[in-house]
């Protein structure tokens, strides 16, 4: 006669097993969680630099269009309130027929950085500045030595040409206002030292820069607003 298989007795987790099995879940998680964050962080700092690179296309064809100049308009573009070209507020305008949407405050498109941590209503939500060095002539820069000096005593404009530009591999042309992706208490933007920032270069380059390796300006900051000589320096 056959005998009934009678299936063995099944061993229950003991109460040191399961602490044990928690303990290496929690190491886990511990462990890719961080990895999680840095991945989604630099997703976001590769999103901001992807968005300076179809920008540098949209100066090109303006660059193109106009001549060999860069973008350029009289300071302040308003006085209520004061609108400054090198703020994102002024130049947008400037190249916006060259993005394939209309760009404004409600629709700030590529020109809004998403981990910029300044209230959208403060720069109507553009997170890139245009340096003034683009559009007015080594003399006028070298004339400015202090942060006060690119929003008072507003200069003329003068357009400078893209064949001018003496070292475009090292001379910054538009980057991110404040430290986004690496935030510093009480960013001064491009008056602060600390932090790093994605920039784009004259020569299309976009690079993400600790804000300490980039050269002193004419009012001792990383200023790209201010870069000695201009146009024909360099910051890097």
């Amino acid at each position: 006669m056959t005998q009934p298989i009678c299936p063995g007795r099944r061993r229950a987790f003991t109460l040191i097993e399961l602490l044990v099995v928690v303990a290496i879940i929690g190491i886990l998680v511990s462990i890719l969680l961080p990895a999680l964050g840095q991945a989604r962080a630099l997703t976001r700092r590769v999103l901001c630099g992807g968005q300076l690179r179809q920008v540098h296309m949209a100066v090109t064809m303006y660059v193109q269009e106009y001549r060999d100049t860069y973008p350029c308009a009289q300071d302040p573009l308003s006085t209520n309130p004061f609108y400054w070209l090198w703020m994102g507020r002024g130049w947008r305008r400037l190249v916006q027929p060259y993005f394939n949407t209309t760009v404004d405050k409600n629709n700030p498109s590529i020109l809004y950085c998403p981990d910029d941590p300044a209230d959208p209503n403060q720069y109507e939500s553009t997170s890139y500045a245009y340096s003034m060095a683009f559009y007015h002539d080594p003399d006028q820069i070298n004339a400015a030595a202090s942060p006060a000096a690119t929003y008072s005593n507003a200069q003329p404009c003068r357009p400078q040409r893209e064949s001018d530009v003496a070292h475009p591999s090292t001379k910054l042309l538009i980057g991110e206002w404040t430290s986004n992706h690496q935030p510093v208490p009480g960013d001064g933007g491009w008056w602060c030292w600390e932090g790093r920032r994605v920039f784009l270069l004259a020569d299309g380059q976009v690079s993400y820069l600790e804000t300490r390796k980039i050269r002193p300006a004419r009012d001792g900051f990383p200023d790209a607003n201010l870069t000695i000589d201009g146009i024909k320096g360099h910051d890097l």
